[in-house]
């Protein structure tokens, strides 16, 4: 499928293609020379530059500043007002160091020098799954530094393939694409995903998603930090197609990171396989339920490298938009969750209800 910058370029006129294809170059160039000039200095005097930046950002920009503090209330109701917002603007100064660290991760992740950059923790289950050679399906979320587990799997001698969107700039999308691969980490359109990603699975070659996108209306609608989130149904069937094993990872942050060095710890929050979701009623919502729970794990280790100014819980189930009671199956299925105490049951139940009145008091379908 061709790239979607790419899509009836022929039916553009020849002075339109020439100026498209003239601001694109310009703009490639602009932002490599931005990188380039970035990793000019040191990273620790960069890294602190890119957090002054997140944190004025997150001064300047108050609406995307409410969003994540609300998400943080629903995620943290026992904390005050200053501590979630003390969060919300650490969550804008990781995103700002984030895109910092990128920069530098060509250079810095070598064969060689990895190890002064990264410790990597428990990873037994995820790395035995692979040297085996069975399906085996990575999931993450959009927590710490979801690019570099990709990228250190990668250099470790474990040759991922990740499904990722490609850039509207098809020259610094093509650049990101190759200087991944040169290190072993191969990037997957998603807008070819369906034809490609059985195939892979098929020839046991890893699989990463970063999974906690929004899932649209027709998504699987799971527990989130016990309120219903939808997430995509295709990597559950995926995984139930192939039997595939399913390690959740994630790349935190420490504290105390060595002057120079990017400072991350990579760890393995859960790994489970079919014989864990085959004895549910509803093998995929069990699957999508476990590894949002996984998620939730990454988050709660670290909530200050989450990016909570996401639309989280948008998309909402189809109970809640015809104004209908919580079904009683999606309750059952919910309470055969073992994770899931009675208490969350009534939180995640609390939650639709409020939902549901905020759609019909708005008008609207979606939460803003």
């Amino acid at each position: 499928m061709p790239h979607p910058a790419y899509v009836n370029r022929d039916k553009v006129s020849f002075p339109k293609r020439v100026g498209r294809a003239v601001f694109e170059q310009s703009a490639y160039l602009g932002l490599r020379s931005l990188l380039a000039g970035i990793t000019v200095l040191p990273p620790e005097r960069m890294i602190d530059i890119a957090t002054w930046m997140g944190r004025t950002y997150a001064s300047m920009n108050q609406r995307r500043l409410r969003r994540a503090t609300g998400n943080l209330a629903v995620a943290y109701p026992e904390l005050d007002e200053e501590e979630r917002r003390d969060i919300a603007i650490a969550s804008h100064e990781h995103l700002f160091r984030f895109g910092v660290e990128l920069a530098y991760s060509p250079r810095l992740l070598t064969e060689d020098s990895w190890c002064e950059h990264l410790n990597i923790g428990d990873l037994t289950g995820v790395a035995r799954t692979v040297v085996d050679g069975g399906p085996c399906v990575l999931i993450t979320g959009h927590c710490g530094n979801w690019e570099m587990l990709g990228y250190t799997m990668a250099l470790l001698g474990f040759p991922v393939h990740a499904l990722y969107r490609p850039l509207d700039l098809p020259q610094m999308d093509r650049w990101v694409w190759n200087t991944r691969k040169r290190r072993g980490l191969t990037l997957v359109d998603k807008f070819g995903a369906i034809r490609l990603l059985p195939k892979l699975m098929g020839e046991g070659a890893p699989v990463g998603f970063v999974a906690d996108q929004n899932g649209g209306d027709r998504g699987v609608f799971v527990p989130f930090f016990n309120r219903l989130a939808s997430s995509y149904k295709s990597i559950g069937l995926l995984a139930m197609r192939f039997n595939a094993t399913i390690g959740c990872a994630y790349a935190r942050r420490v504290p105390d990171a060595k002057p120079g060095t990017l400072g991350y710890r990579i760890e393995c929050t859960d790994v489970f396989g079919p014989k864990d979701w085959n004895s549910h009623p509803d093998p995929l919502f069990y699957l999508t339920a476990r590894y949002r729970r996984a998620i939730e794990t990454m988050v709660r280790k670290a909530p200050e490298q989450y990016l909570w100014m996401h639309r989280i819980w948008r998309s909402r189930p189809r109970h809640e938009r015809s104004q209908k009671p919580f079904p009683q199956a999606l309750e059952e299925k919910i309470r055969l969750l073992p994770w899931i105490t009675d208490e969350d049951v009534e939180r995640i139940k609390e939650h639709s209800a409020r939902d549901a009145r905020t759609l019909l008091e708005t008008g609207q379908d979606k939460l803003s």
